[in-house]
């Protein structure tokens, strides 16, 4: 078999291609692909910090990096857990929110594009065959490290 007829390969480019085109769009807003994917993913009632990584597949300090930069432009503030002083949690600031709106956009943007080029069918199976690949990936991460993958699609 050819690598060009792996799942992996063909993942891989449309990753690359999605990447570079969420980079530039993020550009158009004033962020990074990165920072809008965090702004996207902490709900109303924050997160705790340690749930933002697996949800990113970054690194703790990557992540740390990240959070830092986003906290000095104004864009998350942190709340230590009343019980458990090590467990931090990361809320969006008015500016945060403002700029998640915009980062959220320009996903459904360009889910909007995409969905008239997709039946419904297909567009089952594709998220079929995703959580399928995500949670192999998973195992396979859980047998290298011993640590539990976050396996989650939602």
């Amino acid at each position: 078999m050819k690598i060009q007829e792996t799942i992996d390969y063909h993942i891989r480019g449309t990753l690359f291609a999605m990447r570079r085109m969420y980079n530039l769009l993020a550009a158009d807003i004033g962020t990074t692909q990165g920072v809008g994917y965090v702004l996207i993913n902490v709900p109303k009632e924050g997160v705790a910090a340690t749930r933002i990584a697996p949800m990113m597949g970054m690194g703790i300090t990557s992540l740390s990096r990240l959070l830092k930069t986003m906290e000095d432009n104004g864009l998350i503030y942190r709340v230590k857990d009343k019980k458990d002083r090590r467990v931090v949690y990361i809320h969006l600031t008015e500016e945060g929110n403002q700029l998640r709106k915009k980062a959220r956009q320009v996903v459904l943007d360009f889910h909007n594009k995409l969905t008239p080029l997709l039946t419904e069918e297909e567009i089952k199976i594709f998220t079929k065959a995703c959580k399928v690949i995500k949670k192999e990936a998973c195992l396979e991460i859980s047998k290298i490290t011993d640590q539990e993958c976050d396996d989650d699609l939602s």
